[in-house]
């Protein structure tokens, strides 16, 4: 008999709703609603780097494909960009404009991962870096890390760890989704010099880089650039998650092999996301300051309200619930606040070692609707 139709196990593997079970509900509630579970912002585009900013007659082609490697004014921007933060001479050839980050990610990972390879993954981590490896069938290894290192001798111990013979290639998000951590130079030091003796890659998720609170942003490529592979995001970095535009900055070699693999996706990033991304590289610097010095208001403010430090940068908050778990565990909690009106994502998500915690955006509404859902948050979780 005809084997019967089936799916790719790697993908049925995957999880499907990972930022919250009741966001598909999340219309039909009555009331006010805080969708405290994804990450966004509130803000508009600055003037002049808004879709409606363009108009077909003044750019050719805007409703046509382009050059898979990305229009070439912006590649040719982010090529001058990259230099002068990396201090490296990157090429032409070293970009790729991508249909945002998370297709960015998704090239680098199947570039660089085979099936049976092994991905190290610090966590708690961006929730779909997990599914990512796994669609390529290379295996997610989860290194517990953000709240557990407190050096560099530690940071890099915790990796050795988890590694195997298998181990290809090492994630590292910094400014760090969900934990708000930014992470110290000394220990990206030593993870590097870890990955190159390993002879892994570097898959450097830095798209929070222009939100640092405390500290300073220290960018990878420039600690081991034979072996980084960084992702960036217009969705982040100029608040233009809905147009899809992310960046993949690296060794040409696997620039290259990503590039195929945009190809054969998403072929280019929307065109008229990628003329307004050119304006917000030349005229967005204002627009930045603006929301970072918002973004660290209300985050400041919605931690102090959960008896949390205020986040050293990005725009979530992570936290451990475990003391305000009843019987029903994490799902009665997630369950109760769908009650209020309060979605956020559940730690699983961001790791398997996290199932007792939750991830927080305080960023995807205005400040006084955010702090007021986190004010329900607080009362739930008895931190009144």
């Amino acid at each position: 008999m005809p084997r019967p139709p089936h799916f790719n196990r790697s993908v049925t593997a995957m999880p499907g709703a990972v930022y919250s079970p009741f966001a598909h509900r999340l219309a039909d509630h009555p009331g006010p609603v805080y969708p405290l579970h994804v990450g966004d912002t509130w803000l508009e585009p600055g003037e002049g780097m808004r879709m409606q900013d363009i108009l077909s007659a003044d750019h050719a082609g805007l409703h046509q494909y382009c050059d898979t490697r990305g229009l070439p004014d912006l590649v040719d921007a982010l090529v001058d960009r990259a230099r002068s933060r990396s201090g490296l001479s990157w090429e032409r050839e070293s970009v790729l404009v991508t249909a945002g980050a998370t297709a960015g990610l998704a090239c680098a990972v199947g570039a660089l991962a085979s099936p049976g390879d092994e991905v190290l993954i610090l966590a708690p981590f961006w929730p779909l870096i997990r599914g990512i490896v796994q669609a390529t069938g290379a295996t997610p290894v989860e290194v517990p890390f953000y709240d557990r290192v407190a050096s560099r001798a530690e940071a890099v111990e915790a990796v050795r760890a988890r590694a195997s013979e298998r181990t290809v290639a090492l994630y590292i998000s910094t400014p760090s989704n969900p934990t708000g951590r930014v992470l110290p130079r000394a220990w990206l030091e030593g993870l590097a010099e870890l990955a190159r003796s390993e002879g892994w890659w570097i898959l450097a998720d830095e798209v929070y880089e222009d939100f640092v609170y405390a500290g300073e942003h220290v960018p990878l490529a420039p600690l081991a650039p034979e072996r980084t592979v960084t992702a960036y995001s217009f969705s982040k970095a100029y608040g233009m998650a809905g147009n899809r535009v992310g960046v993949l900055v690296g060794p040409s070699k696997a620039i290259e092999q990503a590039q195929k693999l945009g190809t054969h996706s998403f072929y280019n990033a929307p065109v008229p996301s990628q003329v307004v991304a050119l304006r917000a590289l030349q005229a967005g610097e204002a627009w930045q300051r603006a929301a970072r010095d918002q973004y660290r208001a209300v985050g400041a403010a919605a931690a102090s309200r959960l008896g949390l430090p205020a986040p050293e940068g990005s725009t979530f908050l992570f936290l451990d619930v475990a003391d305000a778990l009843g019987p029903r565990g994490l799902p009665g909690l997630l369950e109760d606040c769908f009650e209020e009106g309060v979605l956020v994502a559940p730690g699983s998500s961001s790791g398997s070692d996290y199932a007792d915690w939750i991830r927080v955006c305080y960023t995807v509404m205005p400040p006084e609707p955010t702090l007021e859902g986190v004010g329900k948050l607080a009362r739930l979780l008895g931190r009144d």
